[in-house]
């Protein structure tokens, strides 16, 4: 259950759409700085000229792009709704994350890398993306009190800082095994809370 399957389900969007998920993938790959409206336009199969119909700046492609990151984590979540029991809901979260360690091993995690680098802007993107970040983490507190823990939220951000952590440092080393144990033992970890 990876974001790169449910989109590959997903009917053929619009321009608007095409944008606003290359925006995402391509800010992931290359950083928001080093990005061009060019490579945003090539990724998703547009003419770049088509891209100021309905994007002006790049901002407001970074703006989109962060609703691309909203749109595939409720996505995520909803397919995670699926599972019965919420430690089975977070044990597949955990494998979700597992499987794209790849990507992870060699560009970071796609929403914790954009929050690092709009927290050094002062325009106010940083807040939407840390809003789309706060909604997982409280799906993810959701889960731990339907757990019957009363310590669901200490124990929502011990599970996404763990995730960051292990992206963080499978990124820095470029190994996607760390990300593997790390997953291991976080499931082992949820088994143990319920």
């Amino acid at each position: 259950m990876t974001d790169s399957v449910l989109r590959a389900a997903a009917p053929k969007a619009g321009k608007r759409e095409r944008l606003a998920d290359a925006a995402a993938q391509v800010f992931h790959e290359q950083g928001v700085e080093k990005t061009t409206i060019a490579d945003i336009a090539r990724a998703a199969d547009v003419p770049v000229g088509n891209v100021y119909y309905y994007f002006k700046t790049k901002d407001q492609l970074v703006q989109a792009a962060i609703g691309a990151h909203a749109h595939t984590a409720q996505e995520i979540i909803a397919a995670l709704e699926q599972y019965d029991a919420p430690a089975e809901r977070l044990r597949a979260l955990v494998r979700g994350w597992v499987d794209q360690r790849e990507t992870v091993a060699r560009f970071g995690c796609p929403s914790g890398t954009l929050a690092t680098e709009l927290d050094k802007r002062a325009d106010g993107l940083d807040t939407e993306l840390a809003d789309v970040m706060r909604g997982l983490l409280d799906w993810i507190q959701a889960q731990f009190t339907a757990m019957g823990r009363d310590d669901a939220r200490e124990l929502a951000v011990a599970l996404l800082a763990a995730y960051q952590g292990i992206s963080l440092l499978t990124n820095t080393f470029r190994d996607p095994d760390m990300m593997a144990a790390e997953g291991r033992r976080l499931e082992a970890w949820i088994d143990s809370l319920a």
